[in-house]
C-alpha cells in the first residue's frame, strides 16, 4: 500500500475544496461538531442511565474524549510515518502526516458512534431482532443482501449512512466529509452477507446496500484493498486501527471511572486496577512520582481522575508502539487483532479491568434495566411504523396514515426519484433512520404517547 495514496481531500456530494484558514480535514471536525446528528449523542446512553444526580458519560462526551485520544495517536503516528518513510513520501504527504493525520483521526473518532441508536447496544439488538421476529411477514419483500442488512443492523454501517446519505429535501452527500475521514471509521469494510466470526474486519459489516456505491467510492479514493468481489469485502484502511484503539482505550477506562462516581466500584478497587495497569507498563521511576502525587490528593474522585489520566497516557504509548511494531501487517490489511487486544494478551492488569467491568459494571442492575427498557421502546416504535410504510398507499387504513404522520418528511421515501420508484428496502431504511436517530428521551416520550401511557397536549 502506497503511503502517498492513502488520503484524499475529495468529499461526498458536490462540495469542492476551498481556500480557507482551515484544512479540509479540520473542516471535517467542525462539520461534525455542528451537526444535529452529533448533538443528539448528548442524550444517548453510553453505559449508565441518563441523566442521574451524578453526571456520567453519554455518547457525546465519550466521543469527545475518544477524539482527544485519537488526535494524540494521529499526531504520534504521523511523526513516525514521516520519519521512517521520509524518502518515500512526497512533500504533500509529509505535510499530511505531520499536520493533518491527527485531524483525520480526531474527526473519525468524533463520529465513530454517530450511527448508534438510543439505549446503546440494546437499541441495535432491538432493530435487528424486530426483523428476525417478523421474518415470515417481511423477508419476501427484500432480496437476500437487503434482508441481511436489516437482520444484522449495525451502528458502524449506520454511521456511514448517517454521514453520507441524502435525506429527502436535503443536500446531496450528507455531511459532505472527506473520504479519508469516512474510510477511517470503516472497521468492518464488507457486506452484511460476508460477516463472519474470527476475522476482525468481518466481525460485523460496514455499509448498507443502499450506500454500496458510496462505500466503493471511499475505497477507491483512499486505496483500500479489495479482498473479494462477491460478496464485497475490503481490507481495513490503516487509519482504522488508530480510531479503534482510541475508542478501546476510553471505554475500558472511562466506564470504570463512571462506575466509581456512581458508587458501584469502590475507590480502593478502582485505584488498585488503575495503578496496576500503570505499573505493568514498566514506567520505572514514574511510579514513585505517581505515589507521591497520590499522597497529596485526598479527594477520592480527584485521585481516580489523576490515575485515569496516567492510565490513558500509558495506553496511548502502548498503542503507538504496537502500531509501529505491526505496521507492515497493518499496511497490508492482514493484522487480525485490535491493538489493545494484542496488549491484553500479555497484560494481566488489562485483563483484570475487563473482567471486573463485565462482573460489576455491565451486569449491574441499573445497566440491565435500561437495556431491557430500551429494547422494548425501540422494538415497539419500529412495530408502529414499519408495517404502515410497507403498505401500498391505497391499502392504508386511517391508523396507518396517522402513524406515518409522526415521521418527519426527510425520512419518508414515497413516490420516486429520477423516475425510479423507492423500494420497500429504501422505505424501511427511512423509518430506521428516524428511529435510530432518536435520543433516549425522545424515543421514550414517543413510545409513551403512542401506547397511550402519556396523553396530553405537547408543542
Amino acid at each position: 500500500m502506497n503511503l502517498n495514496h492513502l488520503y484524499t481531500n475529495k468529499r461526498t456530494g458536490q462540495d469542492v475544496p476551498t481556500k480557507a484558514s482551515r484544512t479540509d480535514f479540520q473542516r471535517d471536525y467542525d462539520r461534525i461538531i455542528f451537526s444535529s446528528a452529533f448533538r443528539r449523542l448528548q442524550n444517548k446512553t453510553q453505559v449508565f442511565p441518563l441523566p442521574g444526580s451524578v453526571f456520567v458519560h453519554n455518547r457525546l462526551t465519550h466521543s469527545l474524549e475518544v477524539s482527544s485520544v485519537g488526535r494524540s495517536l494521529g499526531s504520534l503516528v504521523g511523526e513516525f510515518i514521516t520519519e521512517r518513510f521520509k524518502d518515500e513520501l512526497t512533500e504533500d504527504s509529509k505535510n499530511f502526516y505531520l499536520y493533518n493525520l491527527s485531524n483525520v483521526v480526531a474527526s473519525a473518532c468524533l463520529c465513530h458512534d454517530i450511527g448508534n441508536p438510543a439505549f446503546g447496544h440494546s437499541g441495535e439488538d432491538a432493530i435487528a431482532s424486530f426483523f428476525e421476529r417478523n421474518e415470515t411477514l417481511l423477508k419476501d419483500k427484500f432480496n437476500d443482501k437487503e434482508w441481511a442488512d436489516l437482520l444484522n443492523f449495525e451502528g458502524n454501517a449506520n454511521a456511514i449512512r448517517v454521514l453520507t446519505h441524502q435525506q429527502t429535501g436535503k443536500d446531496v452527500g450528507g455531511a459532505q466529509l472527506t473520504l479519508t475521514t469516512l474510510a477511517s471509521i470503516a472497521k468492518y469494510p464488507c457486506e452484511a452477507v460476508a460477516k463472519v466470526e474470527g476475522k476482525l474486519h468481518r466481525k460485523k459489516f460496514g455499509f448498507f446496500q443502499n450506500e454500496k456505491a458510496t462505500f466503493q467510492q471511499i475505497t477507491e479514493e483512499t486505496s483500500m484493498m479489495k479482498e473479494q468481489q462477491e460478496p464485497l469485502i475490503y481490507k481495513r484502511h490503516p487509519f482504522v486501527w488508530l480510531v479503534e484503539a482510541a475508542d478501546d482505550i476510553c471505554y475500558n477506562i472511562i466506564d470504570m471511572e463512571d462506575a466509581h462516581r456512581l458508587g458501584i466500584v469502590s475507590t480502593a478497587d478502582c485505584e488498585d486496577l488503575f495503578f496496576g495497569l500503570v505499573q505493568s507498563s514498566g514506567v520505572g521511576s514514574d511510579i514513585s512520582r505517581i505515589q507521591k502525587k497520590l499522597s497529596q490528593i485526598t479527594n477520592e474522585n480527584e485521585r481516580i481522575s489523576y490515575l485515569r489520566a496516567k492510565v490513558i497516557n500509558t495506553l496511548i504509548n502502548k498503542a503507538l508502539s504496537l502500531y509501529q511494531e505491526n505496521f507492515e501487517e497493518i499496511l497490508s490489511g492482514n493484522l487480525n487483532t485490535a491493538l489493545l487486544d494484542i496488549h491484553k494478551e500479555s497484560n494481566q492488569a488489562l485483563k483484570d479491568i475487563e473482567k471486573f467491568s463485565i462482573e460489576k459494571i455491565y451486569n449491574h442492575k441499573a445497566v440491565v434495566e435500561i437495556e431491557n427498557a430500551g429494547y422494548n421502546v425501540m422494538y415497539e416504535l419500529l412495530n408502529h411504523f414499519i408495517f404502515p410504510i410497507l403498505k401500498p398507499k391505497t391499502e392504508r387504513k386511517a391508523y396507518d396514515k396517522k402513524a406515518l404522520k409522526l415521521i418527519p418528511k426527510q425520512f419518508l421515501y414515497e413516490g420516486s426519484i429520477n423516475g425510479k420508484a423507492f423500494s420497500d428496502y429504501q422505505k424501511v431504511l427511512g423509518v430506521i433512520d428516524f428511529v435510530s436517530g432518536m435520543t433516549d428521551n425522545f424515543a421514550t416520550d414517543l413510545y409513551r404517547k403512542i401506547k397511550g401511557i402519556d396523553i396530553g397536549m405537547t408543542m
